[in-house]
C-alpha cells in the first residue's frame, strides 16, 4: 500500500497505522526525529537526513540507525543497502512541500530498491496532483508499497536526471 498525505499530523497517523512493533523502517528525511520518536521501540528502525541540526538530535536515539546523507545520492542509497536490503515500512518526508519531481524519483529509486509493503509519502505536490487528475479507465493498481511494474532486484542504476535538477549535488 502507498500512502499520500500533506499534513503532518495525517502522515504520522498513516504511518502509525501501518508500521508493526517488529518492523524493519526506512525513513527517509527524519530531520530532528519528530516522527521516528513516534515509532514502536521494538521496530528495526533506519533514518537518514542531509541537515546539520538532525545529527545531534538523532545521535540521542540509540535504538535508530542514523545515517547522515542526501538520500538522493547512489552512494546513500548504497550505504543503506550494505545494512540492510529489504524493509516493511518505507517513510518519505523530504520537506513536505516542495519538489514533488524529485520526492517522486526518490520514491522510485528507494522503493524499487527495498521493495517495502507500505511506503507512506508526505508531499503537497504530490498529493494535489493525485487529487487533480482523472484517469482513462485504465486500471493499474499495484498492492505494495513500491510500484509493482518496476519489480527487478537490487540497487537502480546511477539516476543521471538528479544532475539536472540538483546542480547542488555536484562536487
Amino acid at each position: 500500500m502507498i500512502k499520500l498525505s500533506y499534513d503532518i499530523e495525517n502522515y504520522r497517523r498513516d504511518l502509525m497505522d501501518l508500521v508493526n512493533s517488529q518492523d524493519t523502517v526506512i525513513e527517509l528525511g527524519c530531520h530532528v526525529g519528530g516522527t521516528t520518536k513516534l515509532l514502536p521501540k521494538g521496530c528495526d528502525i533506519i533514518a537518514l537526513d542531509n541537515s546539520p541540526e538532525a545529527v545531534d538530535e538523532m545521535v540521542k536515539l540509540d535504538y535508530v540507525k542514523f545515517i547522515s546523507g542526501d538520500v538522493r545520492l547512489h552512494e546513500v542509497l548504497a550505504e543503506t543497502f550494505e545494512i540492510i536490503q529489504s524493509c516493511d515500512v518505507l517513510a518519505i518526508d523530504l520537506g513536505g512541500g516542495y519538489h514533488p519531481d524529485t520526492v517522486f524519483k526518490v520514491f522510485y529509486i528507494w522503493s524499487s530498491t527495498f521493495k517495502p509493503k507500505h511506503t507512506v509519502i508526505r508531499n503537497r505536490g504530490l498529493l494535489e496532483f493525485f487529487n487533480s487528475a482523472s484517469g482513462s479507465g485504465e486500471e493499474i493498481i499495484c498492492e505494495e508499497g513500491y510500484l509493482e511494474t518496476y519489480h527487478d532486484s537490487g540497487i537502480p542504476p546511477l539516476i543521471k536526471e538528479f544532475d539536472l535538477w540538483t546542480p547542488s549535488l555536484k562536487k
